[in-house]
């Protein structure tokens, strides 16, 4: 009997360590999320991030959800197509909501991605509350995909 990563590896092959790279700016994202939230315990009052922190943010989230769209999914969905379509209602139902959260991360990439002004910086924690509650569902849904795979 195949253990997980063998039939993963069969799978996916080379695509195998995109997908962990993937998994690993997940991880990135969340940490500097922590961060920039003031959830890190860094800050000792809450006062707005540094924008270089804000721009790496963006930076990530904006690399991470590219790859997601453009290399992940194509091949998840196109692999159920393969195997007779078996998953792929399930699949293509799970991208749809993956689409939809993406509305939301390119809004806060073009808002706070350059030198926002003081005004646009007085919705940072509400915008950055809201990405979160959306990041939280993608990720639950990518990993839904994940699951379908046997990753």
């Amino acid at each position: 009997m195949l253990t997980k990563d063998t039939r993963a590896k069969e799978i996916w092959g080379d695509s195998l360590s995109t997908i962990k790279s993937w998994l690993d700016a997940r991880q990135k994202i969340v940490v500097l999320f922590c961060d920039i939230a003031g959830v890190s315990g860094q800050m000792t009052n809450r006062e707005l991030p540094d924008q270089i922190k804000v721009n790496e943010y963006c930076r990530l989230l904006l690399d991470y959800t590219s790859i997601g769209h453009f290399e992940i999914y194509e091949q998840i969905i196109g692999y159920c197509k393969g195997e007779d379509g078996k998953n792929l209602n399930f699949v293509e139902e799970l991208y749809l909501r993956i689409k939809l959260t993406t509305e939301t991360v390119l809004n806060f990439n073009d808002k706070y991605a350059v030198d926002a002004t003081d005004k646009i910086l007085q919705s940072f924690d509400v915008d950055l509350s809201d990405l979160g509650e959306v990041m939280e569902s993608r990720f639950r849904y990518e990993d839904q995909l994940l699951d379908v795979m046997g990753l």
